[in-house]
C-alpha cells in the first residue's frame, strides 16, 4: 500500500489528516460485538484509500469502561477486549508501513477505582503515602459528613466520594475516575515513564485528555462562579509539566496535541508555546454554529490565537463526545453546547447532510491539522440509543435528563448485506444500531460517486496534491453576505455559500471539487461549498 502522506518527516503534524478510531466501534475482528485492534488491522487498506495521515486512537488500556476507555486501570496493558500489546505493537508497525502514523490517547488527570494505586490507597488508610498520589481529604461538619470543598464537576453530581474510615476522594468526572494529586512526584514520574513506554513503541504522538485540568489549587477552597480564580482549570503549574513531557517527546520526535478547553485566547496560546504542547483541539470551530458571520469570526479568532506562538491550528467538526455534525447541523440550533444536549430535538436529516458535506470542504481547505471522527466520511447521524442500551455515565448522573455520548459511538456499518452492517459476524454490537445503519455501509458508499465517502476520499486526494494546500496562510476574499471565500496558496479558492439565494463563483479556471451541484447558471447553491482554481 502506497503511503498517503506527504514526504515531510519532521513536521508532518502541521496540516496532517488525522482520523480518530473510537476502537470499540470501529471493526469487530472476532465477531464478539467489540470492535479491537485485529478490526483494525484489517481495515487499514480502507483508511489508506480514505487518504488520513495518521490514526488517532481513543485510550485501548484496561478498563472498566464505566466512562467508555477513559477511567485506565492499567496503561502498559491493552484491554483484553480489544487485544493485546503485542497485536497493538503490530498494528502500530503495519500503519506505519502504510504510512499511517498512530497517535495514542493519554489520561493524566485520573485513573480508574481498579488502578493498582487506588486499590492500594483505600487499604493504606488516612496520612498513609499511598493516599498522598491521590485528593483524600477529611470531610466539613461536626462528624466530617460534607463534602471537603463545593467544586463543580465535568458531568453532573457530586465531585467528592467518602470511603469506609471517613475520608473523603476528589474526582472530577465519576466516581470510579479519582484524580490523581499531580503535585506529588511519583505521579510526575510515572506518567513521564508512560511517554516512554508508548514512544519505544513506535507511536508518532499522544493526545492529551483533560489537559488543563491535572494541577488544583492546593488549598482546595471552594469556588465561586465569576468571583474566584478557578481552582482546577488552567492552573499555571500544568506548563511546568508539559514542558518535561515536551523534552521526552523531542528525543523520539513525537508529537503532542492537548483537550484543551478554554475561552481566553491569551491563555490557551500557552500551552502551544515552542517547549510545550504542539498542538490543541480547537474547540470554538467544533461548538460554532452554521452562520457564515460566526464561523469567519471564529477561524480569525483561532488563527490569530496560534500565529504569536507559531503553532498550527487544528480543526475538527465532530468527536467521541459529540453529537455527530449530520444530527446537529439538521437542527434549528446548530451550535453544541453539552449543557443544551435534551431528548427529541428535531433535526432535518437531508439539510443536515447537505451543510455537513460543506463544512467537510470548508475545515479541509483551512490551514493547520484537520480531525475526521470514525464515521463521520460516511455521513452518519446521531443514532438514537434505546434507553435500556445507554452506557453513558452523563446520561446516568443527569438523572436520566441528558441523552449521554453513545449516539455518535455506535458501532460502524461496513457492508449492507451482511450481519450488523459489516460491523462483526457473530455477537450483537455493544451498542444496538440502527435500522437503516445499511444503507450508510462503506461498500454501498465506495461506489457511488455522490456519496459522502466519494466526497471524503476526493477532497483528501487534492489536498494532498494541489500546491495550494501547502501554505499555511489564508486570505479573504470579497464575497456577499451569508458567503464565505478565502484564498489558499497561488490559485487556489473555496467558496461557501450559507445565504438563501445562489451565490456567483470568483472568476476560476477549474472547478475542483463541489459539496454539492451548481445550478442551471453555474452558480453556487445554499450550504453548498466549491474549490476553485484559477
Amino acid at each position: 500500500m502506497a503511503a498517503p502522506h506527504s514526504e515531510r518527516t519532521d513536521d508532518w503534524w502541521r496540516d496532517a489528516v488525522i482520523y480518530q478510531v473510537y476502537p470499540r466501534s470501529f471493526a469487530d475482528g472476532d465477531g464478539d460485538g467489540t470492535g479491537d485492534l485485529a478490526g483494525v488491522r484489517a481495515k487499514l487498506p480502507y483508511l489508506v484509500e480514505l487518504g488520513v495521515d495518521a490514526l488517532w486512537f481513543t485510550p485501548w488500556y484496561v478498563s472498566p469502561l464505566v466512562d467508555g476507555g477513559y477511567d485506565v486501570a492499567d496503561y502498559r496493558t491493552i484491554d483484553p477486549a480489544f487485544g493485546t500489546l503485542a497485536e497493538a505493537e503490530k498494528l502500530i508497525a503495519e500503519a506505519r508501513e502504510s504510512g499511517l502514523r498512530v497517535i495514542v490517547d493519554i489520561v493524566p488527570n485520573h485513573v480508574s477505582d481498579q488502578h493498582v494505586w487506588f486499590r492500594a490507597a483505600l487499604d493504606a488508610g488516612p496520612g498513609s503515602p499511598e493516599r498522598e498520589l491521590f485528593h483524600f481529604r477529611p470531610g466539613r461538619g461536626e462528624n466530617g459528613e460534607l463534602p471537603p470543598n463545593d467544586w463543580p464537576s465535568q458531568f453532573s453530581g457530586r465531585t467528592w466520594t467518602r470511603v469506609p474510615d471517613g475520608e473523603w476522594y476528589l474526582h472530577l468526572f465519576t466516581p470510579e475516575q479519582p484524580d490523581l494529586n499531580w503535585a506529588n512526584p511519583t505521579v510526575r514520574q510515572e506518567h513521564e515513564e508512560i511517554l516512554r513506554f508508548w514512544f519505544e513503541r513506535g507511536v508518532a504522538g499522544v493526545r492529551i485528555d483533560s489537559a488543563a485540568l491535572l494541577a488544583k489549587d492546593p488549598a482546595l477552597a471552594d469556588f465561586v462562579e465569576g468571583v474566584d480564580r478557578h481552582p482546577y482549570i488552567d492552573q499555571d503549574e500544568l506548563h511546568d509539566i508539559y514542558r518535561s513531557w515536551r523534552a521526552i517527546a523531542d528525543v523520539y520526535q513525537g508529537v503532542f496535541v492537548g483537550e484543551v478547553w478554554l475561552p481566553d485566547s491569551e491563555r490557551f496560546a500557552r500551552y502551544l508555546r515552542p517547549d510545550e504542547l504542539h498542538t490543541a483541539f480547537n474547540f470554538n470551530f467544533l461548538a460554532c454554529p452554521w452562520q457564515a458571520d460566526r464561523l469567519r469570526r471564529t477561524i480569525d479568532d483561532t488563527l490569530a490565537e496560534h500565529a504569536p506562538v507559531g503553532a498550527p491550528a487544528t480543526w475538527v467538526l465532530c468527536n467521541h463526545d459529540v453529537t455527530r455534525t449530520v444530527t446537529r447541523y439538521g437542527r434549528q440550533d446548530t451550535g453544541f453546547d453539552f449543557a443544551r444536549k435534551t431528548f427529541g430535538t428535531p433535526t432535518d436529516l437531508e439539510l443536515g447532510t447537505r451543510r455537513a458535506r460543506a463544512a467537510a470542504l470548508l475545515t479541509l481547505a483551512l490551514p493547520g491539522a484537520v480531525y475526521v471522527y470514525q464515521g463521520e466520511e460516511l455521513g452518519l447521524p446521531e443514532a438514537d440509543v434505546p434507553l435500556d442500551r445507554i452506557q453513558d455515565p452523563m446520561h446516568f448522573r443527569s438523572g436520566g435528563t441528558d441523552p449521554g455520548r453513545d449516539g455518535c459511538r455506535v458501532p460502524l456499518p461496513w457492508v449492507a448485506e451482511a450481519p450488523n452492517s459489516g460491523f462483526g459476524s457473530r455477537g450483537e454490537p455493544w451498542l444496538p444500531q440502527p435500522e437503516d445503519w445499511p444503507a450508510y455501509a462503506a461498500d454501498r458508499q465506495s461506489t457511488d460517486p455522490a456519496s459522502m465517502l466519494t466526497l471524503y476520499r476526493e477532497a483528501l486526494r487534492l489536498r494532498r496534491t494541489v500546491p495550494g494546500f501547502a501554505e499555511e496562510s489564508l486570505t479573504w476574499l470579497p464575497s456577499t453576505p451569508g458567503v464565505i471565500a478565502f484564498g489558499r496558496g497561488p490559485g487556489l479558492t473555496c467558496v461557501v455559500n450559507l445565504a438563501a439565494e445562489p451565490a456567483e463563483l470568483p472568476a476560476h479556471t477549474d472547478v475542483l471539487l463541489t459539496s454539492g451541484p451548481l445550478d442551471d447558471r453555474g452558480r453556487l447553491p445554499q450550504d453548498t461549498a466549491v474549490w476553485l482554481l484559477a
